[in-house]
């Protein structure tokens, strides 16, 4: 009997994992239903629209996650590498073979449905990542050193797994032009981080950050400069005067001259519906609310006038005249706070922030590290993924197109969590194995 329990589908499968999956897709199926609601199509399982094509999408990923936990757990660290290649080159591929859907030309056209290559990206490069840095002779760099000598000698893995990283980040920009799903693989340097990068290279990379938001408020640039060189000077001062330190700081400042000058350049060379985005994030002038400044003020209505348990489900007069767009994908969060108000928000973005915590503390107790590398991943892209979907639907970040996991109108999307997540669902139900 102990046999044939061990031998079954769901033997070691983390139930708590799927049920959260579970209801997080029926509630995203709920609120895309909202979201298109038409009273000439109020069967929910009409076809014809969103909400049954997404139905569509639910069963097929059930079919997708089962095949997935019937694979062997050993088949995603042999063919990790093959992924990572064969779905790059497919992103390589489309804006050649593609079709252009909302003026990108990142989708694989078959009848009347489409599929987004990038987005199965995820989790190809999180087994990529994962299959390299659990090599036993890998050894991420500890330390956060600028002398040339030592970053040739000691970051050479780093700069392998920044390069994993980043070949698909700039195939993604640079040939679809699709800065929001390009971005996402920054987050996998929580990754890196785990496993052993310096905490400096993280810091240093969040004052670039804040940095490159400054000069962008700070018009003028050489009062800027000037700024940083006092500011350089008083560091130099306070610490041992030697020429090494010397070195240090002028180093640090030159990096910060550097992000500050190639901060204007990049947005001078921005389209204008982008510099558009930017100046609503960061108030810079004026703002045209009918124009750049129309989708997320909109949003900010929609949720704000749910006040504290909403207007009730269906009833969302926002969601109801399209006030809204994009309102069934990456701005599916509005229809939550609208009709659910400040509750059902809330117990959404808790389902969320629990799925991503069960991750980790799944990825914490694996004995092979390439199971707990890529647990971590599946939790930083999900993490990453919910922070910048809800966040631009507010106005705390930049609108830059991601869907909310689990919820957001699309097959693609749907396939690509599913398939990232129950990966991670299947190395954890053999996680008394040692996978490299």
């Amino acid at each position: 009997m102990a046999r044939n329990s061990e031998n079954s589908l769901l033997f070691g499968v983390d139930k708590i994992t799927v049920f959260t999956y579970v209801i997080l897709v029926f509630m995203g199926w709920l609120n895309i239903y909202a979201a298109v609601y038409n009273e000439e199509h109020q069967n929910i399982f009409d076809t014809t629209q969103k909400y049954g094509k997404q139905l569509i999408w639910i069963g097929t990923a059930a079919v997708i996650a089962f095949s997935v936990l019937l694979i062997d757990a050993g088949f995603y660290t042999v063919f990790a590498y093959a992924f990572y290649g064969f779905i790059l080159l497919l992103c390589i591929l489309v804006p050649f073979v593609g079709r252009e859907i909302k003026g990108s030309k990142s989708w694989f056209g078959f009848g009347g449905f489409g599929v987004q290559p990038a987005e199965f990206m995820k989790f190809a490069t999180n087994l990529a990542l994962a299959k390299f840095l659990s090599n036993e002779n890998i050894v991420i760099n500890q330390q956060f050193r600028l002398r040339l000598r030592d970053i040739i000698k000691n970051y050479k893995n780093t700069f392998i797994a920044l390069l994993i990283l980043g070949m698909p980040l700039l195939v993604i920009k640079v040939l679809q032009d699709e800065t929001g799903l390009a971005i996402v693989f920054v987050a996998f340097v929580v990754v890196l981080y785990r496993e052993g990068l310096s905490v400096g290279f993280i810091i240093f990379g969040l004052l670039a950050t804040i940095l490159f938001v400054l000069s962008l408020i700070v018009t003028q640039t050489m009062t800027l400069i000037i700024v940083l060189g006092c500011i350089s000077l008083s560091a130099f001062l306070f610490i041992h005067r030697t020429r090494k330190n010397l070195i240090f700081v002028v180093l640090i400042f030159g990096a910060a001259c550097g992000v500050v000058l190639g901060t204007n350049y990049v947005y001078e060379h921005l389209e204008q519906h982008q510099k558009g985005r930017i100046d609503v994030l960061l108030g810079r002038g004026e703002v045209d609310l009918k124009k750049e400044g129309y989708n997320v003020n909109q949003a900010k209505i929609a949720i704000g006038s749910g006040q504290f348990l909403g207007k009730g489900y269906l009833q969302g007069t926002q969601t109801k005249y399209d006030f809204v767009p994009e309102q069934d994908t990456d701005f599916i969060f509005c229809t939550v706070g609208e009709e659910w108000g400040f509750l059902g928000s809330t117990i959404v973005i808790l389902l969320e922030l629990f799925l991503i915590l069960r991750v980790i503390f799944l990825a914490e107790r694996q004995r092979s590290p390439f199971s707990r590398i890529y647990g971590y991943g599946v939790a930083a892209c999900l993490f990453f993924h919910v922070a910048i979907n809800i966040g631009m639907t507010i106005g705390l970040m930049p609108v830059i197109g991601i869907p909310l996991p689990f919820f957001s109108y699309g097959g693609t999307s749907l396939w690509s969590f599913t398939i990232l997540l129950f990966i991670f669902i299947k190395l954890d139900a053999n996680r008394l194995l040692i996978l490299r």
